[in-house]
């Protein structure tokens, strides 16, 4: 608990913590269970923008202090490239891409795995890519995916 910051919430039913608090509840059970691995499912879903950093952040520092593995699914592409050390792109589930931030946040792969067309650029603060805009792809385009 203390590793996730919630000492200060050990008496309190898991009911009445926020979406943040409730997140960082379930990370505190897998660590407590002392895993070398780590697999979470859209771990920052229906959080606002700050807790989704809290909780990536701390999955940061996890992953760095305890030399944890964490796989973890999300659909944010900015938070993935962000967070990531290494990405796989899927589509009705099957791999389509797999690399870098660098490597798989691309226009081309963003075609064909969400048949959208995306303005990416790289942030000169962290050298990964970004989505700036996207459209849907014209449905000629997309058939030819």
């Amino acid at each position: 608990m203390d590793a996730t910051g919630l000492s200060g919430y050990r008496t309190r039913d898991i009911a009445t913590l926020s979406g943040g608090q409730t997140q960082r509840v379930w990370i505190a059970m897998a660590l407590a269970q002392e895993t070398d691995i780590l697999i979470l499912d859209e771990p920052t879903t229906f959080l606002d923008p700050s807790h989704q950093l809290e909780i990536l952040q701390l999955l940061t520092q996890i992953n760095q202090i305890k030399q944890t593995t964490i796989l973890m699914s999300i659909h944010d592409i900015n938070l993935a490239s962000r967070f990531s050390d290494y990405l796989l792109g899927m589509k009705n589930g099957e791999l389509i891409t797999e690399g870098t931030p660098e490597e798989v946040i691309t226009k081309e792969c963003m075609k064909k795995i969400f048949e959208i067309d995306a303005t990416i650029v790289t942030l000169p603060k962290t050298n990964k890519p970004v989505f700036l805009t996207y459209d849907l792809l014209p449905k000629e385009q997309e058939e030819q995916l």
